[in-house]
């Protein structure tokens, strides 16, 4: 096995907790934006109301998906980090595709234009927290080298 094999092969044990820790800190910033907007949202006389059911979502509610998703992106960042050669690009454009299908939905409940809207930024704001987080966490010189500077 060469050196690069192997330095190669120490950075990537190091970086998935890393990686875990960048994306934990990335979550709660993606929950805390998403439930301010939200919270904004609601005060600026957005309902929230999904036709579907007629209830009206809670901030806590927007800010517990955000945290789920967020976690979900996590493990997608952690999955692309163990099996693909190029991490940070793969996520970068699987995480924007995932996030324009997301804006969907928000569309074709039959949601108040006001909600829809509301609805959309704030998975964009959810996206632009998230995104940039994990994606700077999977490229190479995002984690020390073994004996390098920490």
């Amino acid at each position: 096995m060469s050196d690069t094999a192997i330095e190669t092969r120490s950075r990537t044990r190091q970086r998935p907790g890393r990686l875990v820790g960048t994306g934990l800190l990335g979550t709660v910033a993606a929950m805390a934006a998403t439930a301010t907007g939200a919270a904004l949202a609601r005060a600026a006389g957005v309902g929230f109301e999904v036709p579907d059911d007629g209830e009206s979502i809670p901030v806590s509610g927007v800010a517990f998906v955000t945290g789920v998703f967020s976690l979900v992106g996590v493990g997608l960042a952690l999955a692309l980090l163990r099996w693909s050669t190029r991490p940070a690009d793969r996520f970068v454009r699987t995480a924007v595709g995932l996030t324009a299908a997301s804006l969907v939905p928000p569309f074709v409940v039959g949601a108040s234009p006001g909600t829809s809207l509301a609805l959309v930024v704030l998975h964009l704001l959810a996206a632009a927290v998230m995104i940039p987080t994990l994606a700077r966490g999977l490229r190479p010189g995002s984690a020390p080298t073994a004996g390098g500077p920490a």
